[in-house]
C-alpha cells in the first residue's frame, strides 16, 4: 500500500471520529445553552470549509499541472534524443559508430533513472552514469565535429540538438524533486479535520447519527487527497507516468 493510500486511509478515521466527537460536543453545548448553541457557529463554519475549498483546488490544479508537465517532458526527450541521433549522420563515418553506441547507453541510463526509484542507491546510480555518458558524449561530438573535413553544418546543427537533449534532461531531474511544501499538505489535512469537528457539532441537533453523511464525508475528502497526492508523485500510486515511458522504449528499440 502507498504512503498515499495510508495518509487517505488515516484522514478517513480522523475525520469520522472528529466527526463523532463534534457532534457530542454539540449535543452536550445544547443540553446547557439551547439558544445560543447555534449562535454564531454560520459564519465560522463557512470560513474553514472556504478555506479548505480553495486549498484543495489550489493543491490540486498544482499537482494536475505538474503531472502534465511530466509527461511532456518524457515526450520532449524522446524527441530531443532521436533529433541527436539522425544528426550523428552528418559526423565521419568512423566516429558515428561510437557516438550511436554511446547515445543508446546514455537512453538505458535515463530509463533507469526512473524505472528504478524504488531503489534511491540504483537511480542515483544511473543519474551519475547518465551524467558521466553526457560528457563523453559532448567530448567525442566537439571533436568529430570539428574535424578537418567535416561539413560546416555539422557543428552548427548536431551540438545545438545535443544541448537540447542535456537540457531536458536536467529539466526532467528538476520536475521530478518539484513539489509543494509539506506545511501545505500539513495544512490541508488539518483544514480536512478541522471541517469534520465543525460538521459534526453541525448535526449536534439530530437525534441519531447520520452515518451516511459521516462516512460519505469523510470518503469524499480521502479520496480528493488521495488522488492530490497520487498525482504529485506519478511512479508510486495508481496514478503513474509509467506508461509514457514507453516511448523511450520504443526509441531505444529502434536505435539497435
Amino acid at each position: 500500500m502507498t504512503t498515499a493510500a495510508l495518509f487517505s486511509i488515516a484522514l478517513a478515521i480522523g475525520m469520522v471520529l472528529l466527526l463523532e466527537v463534534g457532534r457530542r460536543l454539540a449535543a452536550r453545548r445544547l443540553e446547557r445553552d439551547p439558544e445560543g448553541a447555534r449562535v454564531g457557529i454560520g459564519a465560522v463554519d463557512g470560513a474553514v470549509f472556504a478555506l479548505l475549498g480553495l486549498l484543495i483546488a489550489f493543491t490540486f490544479s498544482g499537482a494536475a499541472t505538474r503531472f502534465d508537465a511530466r509527461r511532456n517532458l518524457i515526450i520532449d526527450e524522446a524527441n530531443a534524443i532521436a533529433t541527436a541521433y539522425l544528426r550523428l549522420d552528418l559526423l565521419p563515418t568512423a566516429a558515428q559508430s561510437a557516438l550511436r553506441e554511446q547515445l543508446g547507453r546514455y537512453l538505458d541510463a535515463r530509463l533507469a533513472i526512473y524505472q528504478k526509484e524504488s531503489d534511491p542507491a540504483a537511480s542515483e546510480a544511473a543519474h551519475a552514469e547518465a551524467n558521466r555518458l553526457q560528457t563523453e558524449i559532448w567530448n567525442a561530438a566537439v571533436a568529430a565535429a570539428h574535424a578537418q573535413g567535416v561539413s560546416p553544418a555539422a557543428p552548427m546543427l548536431l551540438l545545438p540538438a545535443l544541448n537540447d537533449m542535456f537540457d531536458v534532461a536536467a529539466r526532467r531531474t528538476d520536475m521530478n524533486r518539484m513539489h509543494p511544501p509539506v506545511a501545505i499538505y500539513a495544512m490541508l489535512y488539518g483544514l480536512a479535520l478541522a471541517s469534520a469537528l465543525f460538521a459534526g457539532y453541525g448535526m449536534g441537533g439530530a437525534k441519531s447519527r447520520s452515518w451516511l453523511h459521516m462516512i460519505g464525508f469523510a470518503l469524499v475528502m480521502a479520496v480528493a487527497t488521495y488522488v492530490i497526492l497520487d498525482l504529485e508523485y506519478p511512479r508510486v500510486g495508481f496514478i503513474r507516468v509509467d506508461r509514457f515511458d514507453q516511448i523511450l522504449i520504443q526509441l531505444r528499440q529502434s536505435l539497435k
